[in-house]
């Protein structure tokens, strides 16, 4: 059995990270990130170059909540794949597509919440179940009509049954 992999990016958020939507109302993320450089020089020591910097994006519920966790300055790990496409100007562009991504722990101090996400239900599974809970109530009725009402008579044979 093979071990799935994809790419993986690490880096600092280079500018604020701006949430916008498709057209299809899916969640887009998008950040300009930046990857330190460093050069090792002939006796071991090594002198910091200037960043390297390209395009993050999320889409869906991954992006609302990066857009949520992640500011300008963090350092991060994500997990996804680059793709090329030619940007407005005509000109081909990498930018890194991600599908997860969280904070660099070697870098950044955090508490980890380790209480169970809440499941969000499709919008349009509530009317549907609203409605079969209907059907299953009126099905329920028909089935089981409410008992005629007591009698004083029959109270009385109770009462006498009782004691």
């Amino acid at each position: 059995m093979t071990i799935r992999t994809k790419e993986s990016l690490s880096g600092f958020v280079a500018s604020d990270p701006e949430l916008t939507f498709t057209s299809k109302g899916d969640a887009r993320l998008y950040a300009r990130i930046g990857q330190p450089q460093a050069r090792v020089e002939d006796d071991g020591t090594f002198t910091q170059l200037e960043p390297t910097f390209t395009d993050l994006v999320m889409f869906r519920r991954s992006a609302e909540l990066a857009h949520e966790q992640f500011q300008k300055g963090d350092n991060f790990l994500a997990e996804g794949e680059t793709r090329t496409y030619t940007g407005s100007d005509g000109t081909e562009r990498e930018q890194f597509v991600a599908s997860r991504i969280g904070h660099d722990n070697n870098i950044t101090r955090y508490t980890v919440d380790r209480t169970p996400p809440e499941r969000e239900t499709p919008q349009q599974e509530t009317p549907v179940r609203e409605q079969v809970q209907q059907a299953l109530a009126d099905r329920e009725a028909q089935l089981d009509p409410e008992p005629p009402a007591a009698t004083s008579a029959t109270s009385a044979q109770r009462d006498a049954v009782a004691r």
